[in-house]
């Protein structure tokens, strides 16, 4: 299976290079980071969180935890973590919750990127499945997500 039609029309519309790397099933960020052979820190979590009522992007190390305190911080409201029925609504259809590629523009979402990921040139993040993972660079992805970028891992 390649990366979903949405996601790969998303990167070639906003001219940005990627790489597709496949491997096993993969349902966790971790799970991505040993099946690429790469550091967590260097792989892209993409966490979908309730904002008030609305929603946006965490994305992260895949190592480290959203620290929803730090978050608020970052965004002015109280936020939490969304529930999978809301990811679903939120998400093109053919995009696997939890496997989510970290592009809130893509689903109309403000982007929340996490400091530490500015320190990598590349980053590995999931592409939509649980089989198909995308190597890109950061400023690239910062570039294309218009992401807004504070600390807020633990």
């Amino acid at each position: 299976m390649a990366i979903p039609k949405s996601v790969s029309d998303f990167l070639k519309k906003n001219k940005i290079k990627y790489k597709v790397l496949k491997h096993k099933n993969a349902y966790t960020a971790q799970e991505v980071a040993g099946a690429q052979r790469v550091s967590g820190h260097q792989v892209a979590k993409s966490v979908i969180v309730k904002i008030g009522k609305d929603f946006g992007i965490a994305v992260l190390p895949a190592s480290f935890l959203v620290d929803f305190k730090k978050l608020k911080k970052t965004v002015g409201k109280f936020v939490s973590l969304a529930k999978e029925k809301e990811a679903k609504k939120i998400l093109p259809k053919d995009i696997k919750v939890g496997a989510q590629p970290p592009f809130g523009t893509l689903y109309n979402l403000p982007t929340f990127i996490d400091k530490k990921l500015s320190e990598f040139d590349e980053i590995v993040a999931t592409g939509g499945s649980y089989t198909d993972t995308l190597k890109m660079k950061v400023s690239d992805l910062l570039k294309v997500t218009k992401a807004k970028i504070s600390s807020f891992s633990k």
